[in-house]
């Protein structure tokens, strides 16, 4: 998938892309054709730089009921020629997932669609699974005959069958299938049921990877096969190593830590870092300076890993480091550290934010830190990560550190976190935004109601509510 252009956080397209709550609260207050090209230019062309983790279905079906929106974008989006040609979920995933949730309130149009693109679209398993959480029995019993026929009878047609009904994430649809009374059908899908169970029991009959007897060296070399196919193999090879590794055989591992192959000393590093031997942080920063970058990833992973005291004194001694081990040494002290830190880890964060950018993966543990420290003097520039990032989870993260560092967090972005993307921002936002707000007060009625809202976020709502008394 390519990478998204988010436009300017000023912006309604900006806030929308981002899923910020003022996203929604704007897009309230301007014309109304304005508001619902926005929201069509997100669902139909995904912002996420993460779609598999980050949330926007739900905060984009919320907009549509309450603009009142058409789905006829989507409708020519999901029906487009294009179809046929990109296949990848990410094309169509988020605005078959805004669907299912429109279907959920009682749209019966986006339940029509999830219905049409199933029986006929590339994507149809995600739009099946859609329907399996909120379509009827009738619904899916319909849908039996174009999903099968997508499979051809012979052995081959067969065998993608079987792997679809295996893999399928929600098997409702599936079950119901098997006892159809249409016995063609039933037939089909029970004989795919019974051999996705065998395939996947051959499988596990089958393991592959490292077996009880092998040496320190016969890991290594599985290590090293996989650096060689692109398959990172380390973290399992170094537990395989306390399986098979005695006290005899620490010197072999001291050597591959130093001069061994990038799978051996990758392994090595980790092994040794995670074992707390007394060679592991010399090893590591040694690592650093002389191996590749494999080499070098691996080595900073294992010493983030490290819990002991003695690696914790010796990040505060690598945090002005201008490399990667330094950044290591900053998110070390974000996650361990003590409040004589404090310093450091802010030094880290904006050093960070200045050279990297407000979307910089090392910002997540920083910023985590900077809430657990208390740092106060952060708060400047955890509201420019807030306002800037594209990323929603990083957001979230801002917001729990700013209700831990900023006075005005209650008052200010508390509010608009009320209808945020992220269900944990939600919770949040409901556990400090200032009640004064007619807007807070509205809001959190209409969580406590939504079924569709995730019961964390409910339960924060109501011990709120039951807390300061009933809104009124």
């Amino acid at each position: 998938m390519f990478e998204p252009v988010i436009a300017p956080s000023g912006t309604l397209l900006g806030l929308l892309q981002r899923g910020r709550g003022d996203g929604t609260l704007h897009a309230l207050t301007a014309p109304r054709a304005e508001a619902l090209a926005a929201l069509n230019h997100c669902v139909l062309r995904d912002p996420r730089h993460d779609w598999q983790v980050e949330n926007r279905s739900l905060y984009y079906a919320r907009l549509y009921l309450d603009l009142n929106g058409e789905l006829d974008e989507i409708e020519a989006h999901l029906f487009d020629v294009e179809d046929a040609f990109d296949t990848e979920e990410s094309r169509t995933g988020l605005a078959l997932a805004v669907l299912g949730h429109l279907a959920s309130y009682g749209r019966l149009d986006a339940l029509a669609l999830l219905r049409r693109y199933a029986a006929s679209g590339s994507n149809w398993a995600w739009a099946l699974d859609e329907l399996a959480l909120r379509d009827d029995d009738a619904g899916l019993r319909a849908l039996a005959a174009p999903v099968l026929a997508r499979f051809a009878t012979d052995a081959e047609g067969e065998a993608e069958l079987a792997v679809a009904v295996r893999d399928a994430f929600e098997p409702r649809p599936w079950r119901l299938w098997a006892e159809d009374p249409r016995e063609s059908i039933a037939t089909r899908v029970r004989a795919a049921q019974e051999a996705g169970c065998f395939d996947r029991w051959q499988r596990q009959m089958r393991p592959t990877g490292p077996r009880p007897g092998w040496s320190v060296q016969a890991v290594f070399e599985w290590a090293q096969q996989g650096v060689e196919r692109g398959a990172a193999l380390h973290v399992p090879a170094a537990r395989c190593l306390i399986a098979v590794a005695g006290p005899e055989d620490r010197p072999e591992i001291l050597r591959a830590a130093v001069d061994g192959s990038d799978g051996a000393r990758s392994t090595a590093l980790r092994y040794l870092a995670d074992s707390n031997d007394p060679s592991a942080l010399d090893l590591i920063e040694g690592a650093v300076t002389t191996g590749s970058t494999v080499v070098v990833e691996a080595a900073v992973d294992a010493f983030e890993r490290m819990r002991s005291i003695a690696a914790v004194d010796r990040a505060r001694g690598w945090a002005h480091r201008p490399d990667a081990l330094g950044a290591a040494a900053g998110r070390m002290l974000a996650c361990r550290g003590g409040t004589e830190d404090k310093d450091l880890v802010l030094g880290a964060l904006r050093e960070a934010v200045r050279g990297e950018g407000p979307d910089a993966p090392t910002l997540w543990t920083l910023v985590d830190g900077t809430g657990r420290l208390g740092i106060v003097c952060a708060a400047p520039v955890l509201r420019h990560i807030y306002r800037e990032t594209a990323s929603s989870h990083l957001r979230g993260r801002a917001a729990r550190a700013l209700a831990a560092t900023d006075p005005s967090f209650p008052a200010g972005f508390a509010v608009e976190c009320l209808w945020d993307c992220e269900e944990s921002t939600r919770e949040i936002a409901a556990r400090h935004a200032e009640t004064g707000d007619a807007r807070v007060v509205e809001q959190l009625r209409r969580l406590a109601a939504d079924p569709a809202e995730e019961a964390e976020v409910q339960t924060a709502v109501r011990s709120r509510i039951a807390s300061e008394g009933p809104p009124v």
